[in-house]
């Protein structure tokens, strides 16, 4: 199962303490069922350790757990595995500093985590907004752009819960997740080292470059889900090629296309495996500005050369 990350933004309400014990019980019964469907792959990650969480302004979590009807349920979550603080399970030297989701009006970084991380946001369900099972956020990425330092904002939506009942949506995608775990499906596969290790049974007809690979061994985790995809997408057009219907090349699946002649010259010549000089201009985007994967196709072989994995080139 995706790591669960705690909203943090849902404990820090003013609401009375009735009211926020009872979501606190919505909520860990919803993580508890998360916990059945899949216990090895079941985290909670929150901003600080579970027992110091505060669940509202001046509601430790000691109220909850200090009552006697919530013993059982407090005791399933201090044996679930929970990680603190949010970075912590963000790959190594990777801060996401450049990344920031809002919510409305909110920043809210433990659902950006989930977004960051392909997990599921869970809340208390003290307000309405928090109370379902899918949530959109915006996200505002830094990007260097041709006219200097900029932003980007895209919507993403996450799978989320605050009840039980929100759980029973998830369930098929949960037990499909950890299926694709046990068996090393390319799904499971969270880290660019990990995709570049298994590229060749992945990607057959894939080749990469030295700097492509690394390049791909240092992907940034933001990178990796839309990446394999792309990935996934070339190797799918190699293989489905008819070289006699489609003379011009593949369909690659995304839209693909080449750099005009003069960058053509100036950024996209890259030496392949065989020790030739090659132009790499035909490129894919794997986000809306500035990721892209520049490759040949070798014809003869039906095999693509990647040279590079990275930001748009020359800037």
């Amino acid at each position: 199962m995706p790591q669960l990350f705690l909203n943090e933004k849902s404990c820090e309400s003013a609401e009375e303490p009735d009211r926020v014990n009872r979501a606190m019980t919505s909520l860990v019964h919803a993580i508890v069922a998360v916990a059945k469907a899949d216990r090895p792959g079941t985290f909670l990650i929150a901003r600080e350790p579970v027992a110091a969480l505060q669940l509202a302004v001046g509601h430790p979590m000691g109220k909850w757990a200090g009552d006697p009807r919530n013993h059982d349920l407090w005791q399933r979550l201090r044996q679930m595995q929970n990680k603190a603080p949010y970075r912590a399970v963000y790959p190594e030297g990777e801060t996401y500093s450049d990344v920031e989701y809002r919510h409305g009006d909110l920043t809210v970084e433990g659902l950006g985590a989930a977004h960051l991380m392909e997990g599921m946001g869970v809340s208390l369900p003290v307000a309405p907004h928090w109370d379902r099972p899918r949530l959109t956020l915006v996200r505002e990425v830094l990007v260097d752009g041709e006219g200097g330092p900029g932003s980007e904002l895209t919507e993403v939506e996450i799978p989320h819960a605050a009840t039980r009942e929100h759980i029973d949506g998830h369930l098929p995608w949960i037990r499909e997740y950890a299926e694709a775990a046990r068996r090393g499906d390319l799904s499971s596969i969270r880290t660019g080292a990990a995709l570049l290790e298994r590229s060749r049974e992945l990607f057959p007809d894939v080749r990469f470059l030295p700097g492509a690979e690394a390049q791909l061994r240092e992907l940034k985790q933001l990178w990796v889900h839309p990446v394999r995809k792309r990935l996934a997408e070339i190797q799918q057009a190699v293989v489905g090629w008819d070289a006699v219907k489609e003379p011009e090349g593949p369909d690659w699946g995304s839209k693909t296309t080449p750099e005009h002649q003069g960058r053509k010259r100036e950024h996209c010549v890259f030496t392949d495996l065989d020790g030739e000089a090659q132009y790499f201009d035909t490129h894919v985007r794997f986000t809306p500005h500035e990721g892209r994967i520049h490759f040949r196709l070798l014809e003869a072989e039906r095999r693509v050369h990647i040279a590079h994995i990275g930001g748009k080139l020359g800037i």
